[in-house]
């Protein structure tokens, strides 16, 4: 803890003001949202819940996760906070655009280790940008918490069934639900099974490759601690090479199917988290409602 305080009190003299100076979000003119060009983080999101705090924080870790993908983590302030599904606003100093990353771990390895963690593809967008040829081990960024796409269960809520379906980096957000969802378990078993009560949770994964596939050796782990209660189909849709074998039983070569889904669908219990691209979720969505599940227990996120 003496070393969190330590980032917290030496990061924010950091970020005061050089920092927050640039990291108020700009206000719209009617002339930029007229305009034809694309709408970044702070106006994709202005509608969305988002905390008040600024927090500072100091990239501790650096791994690649794919040959595209970039996994910080991140430690940050004490008082710092978030629920699983979330994202963050990404204050870079010396860079004016603002970030817009979701979270792929989970509040408890917050709790425990006071850090987080973010994984971020390649692209030309500044701060990405930023993160795959500029960040290094110590570098300091500012974040703010936001987001309404959480799964964030009371101890004595009902038990529901878990729907979680991921098209590329959108993997992020559920997995850390998917960990959080993990983490419940443990939870209810500690507890004799009195607190937490989780059904199934059952995730749909679909990337180009296995190389794209983030996260698949802890998502596997996962699902052979709980067999009972976690599963996942992990869809390659441009597969060209052999599948490991460790991997094989897992893989589904092709788009996440109809009759997939249909397979993990229960109007009454299921509760589903999407995110991708936005012509799955949209395709998809409409998909979940003609089997039958109601609107508001298919929760999105297109944003990115």
């Amino acid at each position: 803890m003496g070393a969190r305080c330590f980032l917290f009190s030496a990061a924010r003299r950091f970020i005061q003001p050089s920092l927050l100076s640039c990291c108020r979000p700009p206000c719209p003119t009617k002339r930029d949202m007229s305009s034809k060009r694309q709408m970044d983080h702070l106006e994709k999101t202005s509608s969305n819940y988002r905390q008040n705090d600024l927090y500072p924080a100091q990239v501790c870790g650096i791994m690649d996760e794919s040959e595209t993908v970039k996994r910080l983590r991140i430690s940050v302030s004490p008082d710092f906070s978030f629920k699983a599904g979330q994202w963050v606003d990404f204050f870079i100093p010396g860079v004016e655009t603002v970030g817009g990353f979701s979270m792929c771990s989970c509040p408890g390895l917050l709790q425990r280790e006071g850090v987080v963690e973010l994984a971020v593809k390649y692209t030309k967008h500044p701060p990405a940008h930023w993160i795959h040829t500029a960040c290094t081990l110590g570098s300091r960024v500012a974040m703010r918490v936001g987001g309404d796409f959480v799964f964030n269960p009371a101890p004595s809520d009902p038990a529901v069934d878990l729907l979680l379906v991921a098209g590329g980096v959108g993997i992020n957000p559920l997995y850390s639900i998917l960990l959080h969802t993990t983490n419940l378990l443990h939870l209810n078993h500690a507890s004799g099974g009195r607190d937490y009560q989780i059904g199934s949770a059952h995730l749909c994964y679909s990337a180009q490759n296995t190389q794209e596939l983030l996260f698949k050796s802890s998502i596997i782990e996962a699902c052979r601690e709980f067999p009972d209660k976690l599963s996942c189909d992990l869809h390659v849709t441009q597969q060209s090479a052999d599948v490991e074998s460790h991997l094989q039983p897992f893989i589904k070569h092709g788009r996440i199917s109809e009759e997939e889904l249909r397979a993990h669908v229960d109007p009454q219990r299921t509760l589903c988290f999407l995110c991708g691209p936005r012509t799955m979720i949209e395709a998809l969505s409409q998909t979940l409602m003609d089997f039958g599940l109601p609107k508001d227990r298919i929760l999105f996120e297109k944003w990115w």
